[in-house]
């Protein structure tokens, strides 16, 4: 049966949750990752690693949250950031309020998308919650949290480039990208003129992603152990 809430009829839900009262809230953004990786990496990393995590540890998956806030690339191309946190708040704080009247005990947000604001604002919101209610437990972490992670946290590197290719391979196109290039690569990653634009961290252009699979079995193995 699958992890994700959305294809579940209800007693499937049920059943499921009798087992394990867990739901998974991944979040993301739409937002330039080079040209090599999909705007959508970060809610799509997010997803993937929660079904692994579910499968693994039990509970069900709610659809991705594709909107974020924070970071450096919110004017960049097919970029859509929120510009402060109450409208993502304000969906999580009904999601959990109905979680929480379906006595469901424990939800856990889990963002791809690792901004300082974004980092401050789910932090914040679970704190909140959990100083005012005892019947739902709110976890909230994110992907560059994972301290045995093998490769560096970054964005649309080395690590979130072997993340994509591991969770979903097809997304990923590294022909996108041009040689390296001792002049090129030398500009300013926020220059437009950048072989690399946008990206922070190694260039993913030196990876040969033997690294991935084992990367993303880290991840989940890390996720599966969040606190009760």
């Amino acid at each position: 049966m699958t992890r994700q809430i959305e294809r579940l009829r209800p007693h499937q839900i049920r059943t499921a949750l009798a087992e394990k009262s867990t739901i998974w809230m991944p979040l993301g953004t739409i937002e330039w990752h080079c040209e090599h990786l999909p705007v959508g990496l970060d809610a799509l990393t997010a997803h993937g690693l929660c079904l692994r995590a579910a499968e693994q540890g039990g509970g069900l998956v709610m659809p991705p949250l594709y909107f974020g806030t924070g970071g450096g690339h919110s004017a960049y191309p097919w970029t859509i950031m929120m510009e402060d946190s109450a409208e993502i708040e304000a969906m999580l704080a009904r999601t959990a309020e109905r979680l929480c009247a379906m006595h469901v005990e424990r939800l856990i947000i889990f963002s791809g998308h690792f901004a300082d604001e974004q980092l401050v604002m789910i932090d914040r919101f679970a704190a909140d919650w959990n100083a005012k209610s005892n019947r739902l437990n709110i976890i909230a972490t994110a992907v560059n949290r994972c301290v045995a992670a093998n490769i560096e946290p970054d964005h649309a590197g080395a690590f979130e480039t072997n993340l994509m290719h591991a969770i979903a391979p097809e997304t990923v196109d590294m022909s996108q990208l041009p040689s390296l290039d001792k002049t090129l690569d030398a500009i300013d990653r926020h220059d437009k003129k950048s072989p690399i634009w946008g990206v922070i961290g190694t260039d993913p252009r030196t990876t040969d992603f033997s690294e991935a699979d084992s990367l993303v079995e880290t991840l989940t193995a890390w996720l599966v152990r969040q606190p009760l």
